[in-house]
């Protein structure tokens, strides 16, 4: 198993309930640049010193937000390609409906590639529906955009022999011929991201990994719809490589540490829904169908909505503002502990999903401290993590369906 260290780099310091949401309309007052600058060089730190304890880097990105101060995956791991030398890189990734140029997203990618020496690994996402406001983007027609703008980036990062034009329905280039090109060839290893069933298919036709995020006992859904169509493609069983799992995951010496530790971290969930519900679902980000039956589940007093729930082993949905870490770690959305607690918590997880060979670890979240950050992550390295990459392997049968 494949481990990744994630952080949003959050500025946690603006955290407030006075504010109605952390997202869109929150301005940029609330933000000192010279704190945002020692946290820059905090994080950066942090992940460098991934670099020693064999930990590989993940980053995501955000807009318009105070639980994400990555505005472009590629800036960030243009300063990483150059500071560390062993571990690989991975954008999860870059929300490529909502990106006005996707030729400028090809030249990026093959530049961090170059930069890195071949350590780049690219993950492509759709972006979430409070995105649309800030990149200025249309909701309706987002999966149709996402396509075109896949497939434009597919075919710059692989043409080498000439210029080519493209004419599509919503992208038009006079001329395309990205300089430089990625050192790793056809180009660098995709990954794709879903927190539901219904793209695990499409991923797995594209021959990506698939990752998701906090989704606990679901994500044997996903992985199980992945499985089927590499099948169905006469591919057979996907490797474990190709399936991926983020969790929130704290280590300590005591049990009472560490969960003081995922406390910290878990800041991460319970600002996630801390939004303004007028950006929740924008006019025709989800189809029709789907929009309605949302807005007739809300009418329950008992409703909790996904986007803002963890799943319980029962099946039961708890709100993540009010879960607790054991309840988060009942659903397999935190893995907090000692060390071996935390082996065999994620052992257990991996073993009820079939298996799947990446983990990407939000080592850092909220307000944890730098101290606490880098006794977590060396705590990590030092005895669980060559634990996680002896597992053996998983012999797994689907399910009928």
């Amino acid at each position: 198993m494949r481990v990744w260290q994630f952080s949003e780099q959050p500025y946690y310091p603006a955290w407030d309930e006075r504010h109605e949401s952390l997202r869109n309309t929150l301005p940029n007052s609330e933000l000192d640049p010279a704190v945002a600058s020692q946290l820059y060089a905090r994080y950066t730190d942090e992940w460098e010193l991934c670099d020693t304890l064999g930990i590989n880097i993940m980053v995501n990105e955000h807009h318009s937000a105070a639980t994400c101060l990555t505005a472009c995956c590629h800036l960030t791991l243009a300063i990483l390609a150059r500071t560390t030398k062993r571990v690989r890189l991975l954008s999860l990734g870059t929300p490529l409906a909502n990106r006005r140029d996707p030729v400028r997203v090809a030249e990026e990618i093959a530049m961090v590639d170059c930069y890195s020496g071949g350590r780049y690994e690219v993950g492509f996402v759709r972006g979430g529906p409070f995105e649309v406001w800030p990149a200025n983007s249309q909701p309706v027609g987002q999966v149709r955009r996402f396509d075109e703008a896949y497939r434009l980036v597919m075919k710059a990062l692989t043409t080498h022999d000439r210029p080519f034009s493209w004419q599509g329905r919503y992208y038009h280039e006079r001329l395309v011929n990205i300089w430089p090109r990625p050192v790793q060839q056809p180009h660098p290893p995709l990954w794709f991201v879903s927190i539901g069933p219904g793209p695990g298919a499409w991923i797995a036709e594209q021959g990506g990994t698939v990752g998701t995020f906090l989704t606990g006992r679901d994500s044997k859904l996903l992985f199980d719809t992945y499985r089927r169509r590499s099948i169905a493609l006469g591919r057979g069983m996907p490797a474990p490589e190709k399936l991926a799992y983020m969790g929130i995951v704290a280590v300590a010496e005591t049990e009472a540490r560490a969960k003081e530790r995922a406390h910290a971290i878990a800041g991460y969930i319970r600002t996630a829904p801390q939004l303004a519900p007028r950006f929740l679902s924008p006019p025709g980000y989800v189809p029709t169908r789907a929009a309605a039956q949302a807005i007739q589940m809300s009418t329950d007093p008992n409703y909790v909505p996904a986007y803002a729930s963890v799943v319980m082993r029962d099946g039961s949905r708890v709100h993540q503002r009010a879960a607790t870490i054991d309840q988060l770690i009942d659903a397999h959305v935190v893995f907090a502990g000692t060390p071996e607690q935390v082996y065999h918590q994620i052992k257990d997880y991996h073993a009820y999903v079939g298996g799947f060979g990446n983990l990407l670890m939000m080592g850092h979240g909220g307000a944890l401290g730098h101290v606490d950050t880098v006794q977590n992550l060396t705590l990590f390295s030092r005895e669980v993590l060559p634990r996680l990459q002896d597992l053996p392997p998983i012999t797994y049968e689907l399910p009928p369906g």
